[in-house]
């Protein structure tokens, strides 16, 4: 059997321009066929998409003690849980007809282009020609089929309901829909950016995800965010073991116990500790936050104020489509880890350690979800 390889998006894009179509289109067609399939199909988008957060389910539900969605962050099951749903979608894509050879490409955040230029433009164009008709690009936005609501009316953040028809977005968009005072805000606040056209919008959003990348983001309260992730990619491939690299919750104990410090920071920015461990959750974090948006009581990380897209919030993320090529980007740098430290049979976790408890950092989650075939 040959083995099924994950491509680069950009040399995707490169084939596609320079003549050679199919790649790039299958893979579309294959984005359309889920995204096009009955929300209860085990291989649709909105099934697949709605195991990571919303909708809640379990104890979850309406309890903020309990995290309602499958995933699992700040603790050791980060990078594993994400490889097997990664893997889920993956099967998913391939389960549409002419597309059995499809793998999930991975936008590699890391390199020249996005340095220079930010997003692929794959991610920003809101058609796509196919089979010769210009069909809603699959990967610019996600049309949900049925709503999704946020019942967690103790915490002190948004509503994240989500009702059918809605479509996701981006920074600097907000999608906060939840209540009618929402709707409001939010129609104003996109009005807005509206008048200012597409180009100048995708330079926000563009500037935005290559300030995350680099040494820091201005925020619209006139705060410095310290960012450096490109550097925090290298930077976590030199984690000494699984239990630290994998989250967020075990590094900081790590740092603590070994550095004095709660995390690493670049050398020219206030108080540095680059002598500190990079957990790779952390820069996967940060991009999150670049490519969504976020704003909530006590903490803002908006150049441009109130964005709120779906990538910002782990209640919604995964039903953006740009959700599942970060986290391919970030299987990949979980697997250069694993040759680096000989780890790619067995991952090693410091027994009783903060960060090993499936609780740890989110609250209990409920039961698996169904196993597909």
């Amino acid at each position: 059997m040959t083995r099924k390889v994950r491509k680069d998006i950009r040399e995707l894009e490169d084939a596609y321009n320079a003549g050679d179509k199919k790649p790039l289109e299958d893979v579309i067609r294959a984005w359309r066929g889920i995204q096009k399939l009955h929300p209860d199909h085990k291989h649709s988008f909105f099934k697949i998409a709605g195991y990571h957060g919303e909708p809640f389910r379990g104890a979850g539900w309406g309890n903020p003690s309990w995290w309602g969605g499958y995933c699992n962050h700040g603790n050791v099951l980060f990078p594993v849980w994400h490889r097997a749903y990664l893997l889920e979608l993956e099967k998913a894509l391939q389960s549409i007809d002419g597309c059995k050879d499809v793998t999930l490409p991975y936008w590699n955040e890391t390199d020249k282009a996005t340095e220079e230029s930010g997003l692929p433009k794959i991610f920003l164009q809101k058609t796509f020609p196919l089979d010769g008709v210009n069909i809603p690009n699959p990967l610019y936005s996600y049309k949900f089929q049925a709503g999704v609501y946020d019942n967690l009316v103790t915490i002190p953040d948004h509503d994240y309901t989500k009702p059918p028809e809605y479509q996701t977005v981006r920074y600097p968009w907000s999608g906060l829909v939840g209540t009618p005072d929402d709707v409001a805000t939010t129609n104003v606040h996109n009005e807005t950016l509206k008048q200012l056209g597409d180009d100048a919008v995708n330079k926000l959003l563009n500037d935005n995800v290559k300030n995350w990348l680099g040494f820091s983001v201005t925020t619209s309260d006139g705060k410095t965010i310290y960012t450096g992730n490109r550097v925090k990619y290298a930077k976590c491939l030199e984690a000494p073991n699984y239990t630290v690299f994998s989250n967020t919750t075990s590094a900081q104990q790590w740092n603590e116990d070994h550095f004095g410090v709660k995390a690493w920071r670049e050398e020219d920015a206030p108080n540095p500790a680059p002598e500190a461990v990079v957990p790779l959750e952390s820069p996967h974090n940060a991009l999150h936050l670049a490519i969504g948006g976020f704003e909530v009581p006590g903490f803002n990380a908006n150049n441009y104020p109130d964005a709120s897209g779906d990538m910002g919030e782990n209640d919604t993320a995964s039903f953006d489509p740009i959700f599942f090529f970060h986290h391919s980007f970030i299987d990949k740098v979980f697997w250069a880890w694993q040759k680096k430290w000989n780890a790619t049979k067995s991952l090693h976790i410091i027994d009783g350690y903060p960060g090993t408890n499936s609780v740890d950092n989110q609250g209990p989650t409920p039961a698996s979800p169904e196993t597909h075939g």
